[in-house]
């Protein structure tokens, strides 16, 4: 478990919140449908399945944010990171960005990447500010995304 200012801590989540990361994240990426003109992939993941793997760290009680990881031999994979809507503008977002990257240093890991909807511009107001840079834009089936990558001193 991580500590992080305010008490809020992130922890692994386990069989116990698997609704709660389901319903955080249908919450954070339900209005971006009728935008991007499907369900966004994050809503289709096998929450049950990423939870057992270990991939999913969830803050709050009752959760209100969580980060889906998963490390490859040179970096770690943001896959995913929802924040329930109501809970917008107190830092959990900031919160859990810093948690990846201390995660990825753990692991000894050089960088961190992600990818994000090319629709879902707000986001790509946010990764930047946070050191993110752009590597590419690709269409990944009938998605349209904007590749991301940091790297971690």
């Amino acid at each position: 478990m991580t500590e992080l200012p305010h008490g809020q801590a992130i922890r692994a989540a386990g069989p116990a919140d698997v609704a709660a990361v389901k319903a955080v994240t249908d919450a954070a990426y339900h209005h971006y449908i009728e935008r991007i003109g499907r369900v966004p992939q994050p809503m289709e993941a096998d929450h049950a399945a990423n939870v057992a793997a270990g991939r999913v760290f969830v803050t709050g009680d009752p959760v209100i944010g969580l980060v889906v990881v998963e490390a490859y031999e040179d970096h770690l994979f943001l896959d995913n990171i929802a924040v329930r809507p109501d809970a917008h503008g107190r830092g959990v977002g900031r919160r859990l960005l810093e948690f990846v990257d201390t995660r990825a240093r753990a692991l000894g890991l050089p960088e961190v990447r992600l990818c994000t909807n090319a629709l879902m511009w707000e986001n790509q107001k946010i990764y930047p500010k946070f050191g993110y840079e752009v590597v590419e834009r690709r269409v990944d089936g009938p998605y349209d995304r904007i590749h991301y990558r940091k790297r971690l001193a």
